[in-house]
């Protein structure tokens, strides 16, 4: 036999590496912006502050911030705003003012509202008690957040514990609620000396574009001033998320968070009206209630508390693309050479549809791979989450460089029973038994995604990025090297069913607005179809 010609598959390979490339500059392209986010010459008005770091978090009664730790966060945070605002007076959080005074910061001091009344008082105790000692520092009381939203208090309570706070103090009292709360129970608004509201683009009942956020904030704004007229409105929390999941056409990104941060803080210095961003620095206790995106609003990181912009610094999705970029192409170099050595053992002349299935999963996997691996760093939390990630993005690696090995030896793809069915169905191929080992990881965590956009979705993360790269290379596989005879197992025809109605329903539910639902949802589907090709065949003896 004639040797095996290197033009195909080099052609091929660097067809790859160039579409690599390009999709990575492409990404990675940073935006410029009329104003920087953080401005050293425009310090910010006040900013939302929480001190929790690691596994510290306020949903544990124990956990007490050090002032030591307060400490180094207000030095930090006195170089950027002139105000931090709080939420509360416990885990720490009552050593605030004092070491907010010693570098300058005021402080807007919140007060914690629930259905403890008996904790309610403690902390409006503390609260009091501070604004006294600290005159010159604490500027208002905010009494409450956001309890009338979540239904620990009604609003006439809420408006008698107001007008107490009010006949103890000197300092202007206020409550805080997201905007449309304000207009349910008006009863508040005579209460307070001035009113504060939450404008959460990202979080509307119909969420709001990044680039229309800026001028949704304005609009509200103008909205509460009409309906509420003779008082102060404060816009005591605003912002976008940069890491998360999208809801209907709201991203959240760094170069979106960038954005939306600059546009209204510019917006505000043209109209002089007053803003507090949300947050200073990201929580990620928040995740275990909200998700990936609960945790990613802050204008400095959690683990280097580094500020996400500095000034002069180019604004990217992906400040680290050439590693990335790097990485998927070395992925993609890894794909090719797997089957070039599986021809070297078998010399045979393939299709050449062979080689563009083998290059459109390495492409595939190239481009995507440093995507997947950033999104696995972000969206873990906690052991599960790691686990789960990080065993799909194993498949995912591992898929494009099997499935090119079978493409070229002329295996199809491995059945559920060549693994776990009985004996006359078990491959005795150890190359089968891990890309069929890469087909029940991929299998078993898509499902309990899919699963999880169908009873529970608020929260969930898209996981397109990984599921492209495992699921591209059995479609090509399937289609093929599909065996002709043999019976479709069950457990493959089940999952078909499950990932076919989970596509239908969350691409429905999630809206057509929303890429990454309608992404996810299209592998579901390639899935699905992949599985009920399956052909379960015995092995002869």
């Amino acid at each position: 036999m004639e040797p095996i010609s290197l033009r195909t598959p080099l052609a091929f390979l660097l067809i790859s590496l160039g579409a690599i490339a390009a999709v990575w500059w492409w990404l990675a392209t940073p935006i410029t912006l009329a104003r920087a986010p953080i401005d050293p010459n425009a310090k910010l008005l006040c900013v939302s502050y929480a001190p929790f770091r690691d596994d510290q978090t306020p949903l544990s009664p124990t956990t007490h911030v050090s002032a030591e730790q307060i400490a180094q966060d207000m030095a930090q945070l006195a170089k950027i705003s002139d105000c931090v605002r709080t939420y509360s007076i416990e885990n720490g959080l009552d050593q605030v003012p004092e070491l907010a005074a010693k570098v300058g910061l005021k402080v807007i001091q919140g007060i914690w509202l629930g259905s403890n009344r008996l904790k309610n008082l403690a902390q409006i105790s503390t609260a009091i008690r501070l604004t006294k000692e600290y005159p010159d520092t604490i500027t208002s009381l905010v009494v409450g957040n956001e309890v009338l939203l979540r239904g620990e208090m009604t609003s006439s309570d809420l408006a008698a514990t107001i007008r107490s706070v009010k006949a103890q103090v000197a300092v202007p009292v206020t409550y805080a609620d997201v905007w449309e709360f304000w207009l349910r129970y008006r009863e508040v608004y005579e209460a307070v000396d001035f009113v504060t509201i939450h404008i959460l683009p990202y979080w509307e009942d119909f969420p709001v574009r990044a680039k229309y956020a800026a001028a949704h904030v304005d609009a509200i704004r103008r909205r509460m001033a009409v309906a509420f007229p003779g008082k102060e409105i404060l816009i005591g929390e605003t912002g976008w998320p940069s890491e998360g999941r999208m809801r209907d056409a709201a991203l959240p990104s760094r170069t979106n968070q960038a954005r939306v941060v600059s546009e209204i803080l510019d917006l505000a210095k043209r109209e002089n009206f007053r803003v507090n961003l949300i947050e200073a620095y990201d929580q990620p206790w928040k995740r275990q209630l909200e998700g990936t995106v609960g945790g990613y609003w802050g204008l400095f990181d959690s683990v280097q508390r580094a500020l996400k912009y500095p000034p002069g610094i180019a604004i990217s999705n992906y400040p680290l693309w050439k590693l990335q970029m790097g990485g998927g192409m070395g992925l993609a170099i890894l794909v090719f050479g797997a089957a070039w050595l599986t021809l070297r053992r078998r010399p045979w002349t393939p299709r050449l549809v062979s080689w563009i299935a083998v290059g459109l999963s390495a492409t595939t996997a190239g481009i995507l791979f440093g995507v997947a691996t950033d999104k696995m760093f972000y969206e873990s939390y906690g052991f599960g989450g790691w686990l789960a990630w990080g065993s799909l993005l194993l498949a995912a690696t591992a898929s494009p460089v099997f499935c090119a090995n079978a493409l070229m030896s002329g295996h199809a793809l491995p059945t559920f029973l060549e693994l776990l069915g009985p004996r006359d169905y078990r491959t005795r191929s150890a190359l089968a038994v891990i890309l069929g080992l890469v087909l029940i990881v991929t299998t078993l965590i898509g499902a309990e995604t899919a699963l999880g956009f169908v009873f529970d979705p608020r929260y969930k993360d898209f996981p397109f990025a990984a599921l492209t790269m495992a699921v591209v290379p059995f479609a090509a596989l399937t289609l093929l090297n599909r065996p002709k005879e043999g019976t479709r197992p069950v457990a493959e025809a089940v999952f078909a069913g499950l990932f076919a109605g989970a596509a239908l329903y969350t691409g429905f539910n999630e809206g057509s607005d929303n890429w990454q639902s309608l992404w996810t949802c299209a592998l579901y589907f390639l899935l699905a179809v992949t599985l009920w090709q399956a052909r379960a065949v015995q092995t002869p003896e």
